[in-house]
Parts: structure tokens; C-alpha cells; sequence
């Protein structure tokens, strides 16, 4: 298998995996395996009389509960099997020379963090500020796969085209990749701290919101220690706040992307205007899910895919910038190119 078809079958495995975990940690199966890599000491889920025994002889205070145990074990077998395929392609990629090591080495080191992440997951008993780590750390994965993607594709091409772009769109480009990973980030403490459910109506909150705000305590990133962070720990007020923040935050994600959306039609390049095209697409669908979860009390479904379509709005936002910057660096390497010949 070429290394580019390699780098296609990991996307698609990433994005299963960001979806499992996402449907993990709403149904509350984050903590289905107490230890970990294995089960319960056990590679599977206990199922036969004998490893059930075993298993509450380990943790005398848990019940297997076999649901929520196979989905986190499916979770990891899948995450397992991205972690071998990642280590392939950087060999590869290195055996090759056909990149530079630094991309295909992060991605190595990203997929070791990545699993450290998701033990302290458990070791650590769903504490927001690993459970949010751990949800960054896929969709870091996903973009670093991509960019790796897109550089391998780029270099089949005989003829890349060369566009030259304002330092004006770059910078509104970034700012918007800056917007959406930060809101990814409210999103992921948002739902480690189980405040999704804490405002139940539109557009901001109900009542009396602002007396409960408490900023201090919402955005406490190390919080005090507890026997179990699942379900949260943090008051009302507290919770609130993140659920609130994270809503103006999609307000600001909104207005930036639709700019740059304008912005990209506005160049009247085929394909400037396909991926304005990716991004309005995206951004609808996900405002879509965003409301459809307060409307209809976060249902798991259209919670799991408000996970996976933040990713694909991140990735085709992030492909922006790509393509504003491979751009640019063509556009010199052409001038430098037609420079060099005048002087001969």
C-alpha cells in the first residue's frame, strides 16, 4: 500500500475514533474499564462466571457493567489500532525521505501523548482537564494527518498552481483557526464537566443567568481533588458559566468564519470558492446540532456528531490556511525561479 493510501485509511480511522470517544464519554463509559489498557485486569470485557468473579475479587467496590465496559474496550482496540497504523506511516516517511522528519516524528509523538492521555483518563477518574486534553489531542492528531495528506498529494501534482494572496486574508484565515480551536476547547470543558444540560432554552440562558456567573471556579483548570469526577463536581453557577461562554463562543466562531467565507468567494478562484463552499457547508450543520442539542436535551446521537463535525469544520478551516500559505510559498519560489533567469 503507497504511504498516501496509508495516510487516507488513518483519516477515516481518526474520525471513527473521535466518534467513539465522543460516544464514550456521553454515555457515560469513560469509566466502563477501571484500569487500564486491559479490562478488569483482562484484555476483554469479563463475560464468562470465572472472570466475573476475578474481576470483583480486583475491584470488590465495582459492578461489571458489560454495556459500558465493551464500549470503552471497543474504543481502545480501535485507537490501538491508529496508533500502529501512525507509527507505519512515520517509518515510512522516514525510510522514504520523501518529507521532512519533523511532521511524520509529531505525529509519533502525539499518538504516545495521546495514550498516555487517555490512562490518566481512567487513572485519574475523568478529571475535566485530562478528559479535555485527551479530546484536543484527537482532533490534534486528525489536523497533523491531514497536513501530512495534503503535502503528500501535493507532491503527485506536476503543475501546483500558484495563487497570490493578501497578508489581510491570511491573518483573518489564522484568526479563525485560532476562534475554532479555542471553541473546540470550551466544547471539551464544556462536556467534562458535564454542563451541556445547564441552560435549556434560547438564545443565552434562562432567568436570572448573570447573578450565577463565576468565572473563577468555571475556569479553575487543576480543581480539587475527588474520589470520581464523573458527572461533575462543580455548582450550578460554575457550570453555567462554561455552558454560557461556550455558547458566545460559537458566536465568535460564527462571525469569523462567515467573513472569511466572504472573504474566499471574493477571490473568484475555483479553489478558494470550493473550500468556501466545505466551510459554510459545515458551519451550518454544525449551528444545526449546536441548537438541536439544547432543543432537544442532548440527545447522544446529534451530540456525537457535533463532536465529529467540530473536527471537520477545524480540518477544512485549517485547510484554508494551507492552501493560503502553499500559496504563498509557490508564488516565491516562482518569483525566485524567474529572478535567477533574468540575471543570466
Amino acid at each position: 500500500m503507497k504511504t498516501i493510501n496509508l495516510v487516507r485509511l488513518s483519516l477515516m480511522l481518526t474520525l471513527v475514533v473521535i466518534m467513539l470517544g465522543a460516544y464514550t464519554r456521553l454515555a457515560d463509559a469513560g469509566l466502563g474499564c477501571p484500569d487500564w489498557p486491559g479490562c478488569y485486569g483482562q484484555l476483554t470485557v469479563p463475560n464468562e462466571k470465572h472472570e466475573i468473579a476475578l474481576a470483583q475479587a480486583l475491584y470488590p467496590s465495582l459492578t461489571v457493567e458489560a454495556n459500558k465496559a465493551w464500549l470503552e474496550m471497543i474504543h481502545r482496540y480501535f485507537a490501538g489500532t491508529l496508533g500502529i497504523a501512525v507509527f507505519v506511516i512515520t517509518f515510512r516517511c522516514l525510510k522514504e525521505k520523501s518529507l521532512s522528519y519533523g511532521l511524520p516524528i509529531t505525529l509519533s509523538l502525539v499518538i504516545v501523548f495521546q495514550a498516555l492521555l487517555g490512562m490518566w483518563t481512567v487513572t485519574m477518574m475523568l478529571m475535566p482537564i485530562v478528559v479535555m486534553g485527551h479530546l484536543l489531542g484527537g482532533f490534534t492528531l486528525f489536523c497533523l494527518l491531514n497536513v501530512l495528506y495534503w503535502r503528500l498529494k501535493d507532491r503527485e501534482e506536476v503543475e501546483p498552481q500558484s495563487i497570490s494572496t493578501s497578508w489581510s486574508l491570511k491573518a483573518l484565515s489564522m484568526a479563525t483557526l485560532v476562534v475554532v480551536v479555542l471553541q473546540i476547547a470550551l466544547g471539551g470543558w464544556t462536556s467534562s464537566n458535564y454542563a451541556a444540560l445547564m441552560c435549556t432554552s434560547l438564545p443565552v440562558c434562562q432567568g436570572d443567568w448573570m447573578s450565577h456567573l463565576d468565572f473563577a471556579t468555571a475556569f479553575q483548570l487543576i480543581q480539587p481533588a475527588q474520589e470520581s469526577y464523573e458527572f461533575g463536581t462543580l455548582d450550578y453557577g460554575a457550570r453555567m458559566t462554561i455552558h454560557v461562554t461556550h455558547r458566545f463562543g460559537a458566536v465568535a466562531v460564527t462571525l469569523f468564519t462567515l467573513t472569511l467565507i466572504y472573504q474566499l468567494f471574493g477571490q473568484n478562484r475555483p479553489r478558494f470558492t470550493a473550500a468556501a463552499l466545505k466551510v459554510s457547508t459545515l458551519l451550518l450543520l454544525q449551528l444545526m446540532l449546536g441548537v438541536s442539542n439544547v432543543l432537544f436535551s442532548l440527545p447522544l446521537v446529534i451530540a456525537v456528531a457535533h463532536n465529529v463535525v467540530a473536527a471537520l469544520l477545524l480540518v477544512s478551516i485549517l485547510h484554508v490556511n494551507y492552501l493560503l500559505l502553499t500559496s504563498a510559498n509557490q508564488s516565491r519560489t516562482v518569483n525566485d525561479l524567474l529572478d535567477k533567469e533574468s540575471l543570466r
